[in-house]
């Protein structure tokens, strides 16, 4: 790091963070969604909790790639860059790798981050570089109009699968436990409370977090996600995994989750056989219970998880780089960039 960046650094983390409000984190663009797009609830609350992290705009960053969700940097008063399809993840690594001081975040959709941009996901989850990575899951392709995406249900009628999609869909949760993240979560765009419990979480988390959000795409995909996001469906399909607490769900809150074996069940809490105390209990620092609460994703007869499935801390890959640095410098010198250059194997071209 030069030694310019390290003066601006010490520099403006003198300044005291002003006393931000939500509208502070507007940039005042045209937001530029269709009408009713899930979108907006996702930047409503990212624009809510933002004044909460006591950091001052000048050290948040979002990036994006390409897709309607990637239109979110115009939008977020903060630093942002509007990256190219699929790459988001590796622009926001080289930022956070160039700037370890500051808060990066990615806004990524099912198409941008889990298709073309899935080999770079997966290699920043297992980094765990101290970046947050939002995914705005509506299983469609909604930018290039209606064609079925990574996260399409198999037989989903789309506009580039007029008979049915014969794809298995990728399933966001377990490919991001599968890829040593150590911050998993999930959320929905109709529950802005939950989306704002989650995100703050996200944020706090030192390494790379990963968050799947239900998004609604009203044009293409319209109703994709009602089943666990309306008032009259939700309780009954929604089970929110809260660390330390028992799965108990439903509108009476009389049904709950116990575990047969490894296989999760339904019981009902009703008849007096099973009480809470049956119930399977989270533990959010649980590796192997985060696959088993993530596997109930498709699975029939069993309530749909929201919440964070796993957060456990490992070493992050920009303070590994920092101290691998630091102990070359203390052994070898600070060294002399030309002396390198012209030493060991050269050649002179004729």
């Amino acid at each position: 790091m030069s030694t310019l960046v390290e003066e601006l650094i010490n520099t403006y983390s003198k300044l005291e963070t002003p006393a931000y409000t939500a509208k502070d984190f507007s940039s005042g663009s045209e937001v530029r969604w269709c009408p009713g797009c899930g979108d907006y609830s996702i930047l409503a609350q990212t624009q809510r909790i933002m004044p909460d992290l006591g950091i001052p705009r000048h050290n948040i960053v979002f990036v994006s790639g390409i897709g309607c969700s990637s239109r979110f940097p115009y939008y977020v008063q903060t630093y942002g860059i509007h990256g190219i399809h699929g790459r988001a993840t590796a622009i926001a690594s080289g930022v956070k790798i160039a700037r370890p001081d500051l808060s990066v975040w990615v806004a990524t959709g099912d198409g941008d981050g889990l298709s073309i941009g899935g080999n770079h996901l997966i290699h920043l989850l297992r980094r765990n570089l101290d970046i947050n990575v939002l995914v705005f899951n509506n299983q469609i392709y909604g930018l290039t109009k209606g064609q079925y995406s990574p996260t399409s249900l198999k037989g989903q009628i789309t506009k580039s699968t007029p008979y049915g999609s014969i794809d298995y869909p990728f399933h966001p949760v377990v490919l991001a436990l599968g890829s040593s993240a150590t911050f998993v979560a999930r959320s929905m765009d109709r529950d802005p409370k939950h989306i704002q419990v989650v995100l703050k979480r996200a944020h706090e988390h030192k390494g790379t977090s990963f968050v799947e959000i239900y998004q609604n795409c009203n044009v293409f995909n319209d109703g994709a996600f009602f089943l666990f996001t309306e008032k009259e469906t939700k309780d009954d399909n929604v089970v929110f995994i809260e660390h330390g607490k028992p799965l108990v769900f439903g509108k009476d809150r009389d049904k709950g989750i116990r575990l047969n074996g490894f296989q999760p069940e339904v019981v009902s809490l009703k008849d007096g056989k099973y009480s809470v105390n049956d119930l399977l209990v989270h533990n959010e620092q649980d590796t192997t219970l985060s696959f088993i609460l993530a596997d109930m994703t498709y699975k029939p007869n069993l309530p749909r998880p929201f919440g964070i499935f796993l957060a456990i801390d490992r070493p992050t890959y920009e303070d590994e780089m920092v101290r691998q640095i630091e102990a070359a410098v203390t052994s070898e010198g600070l060294g002399d960039l030309g002396e390198l250059l012209n030493s060991g194997d050269t050649w002179t071209i004729k």
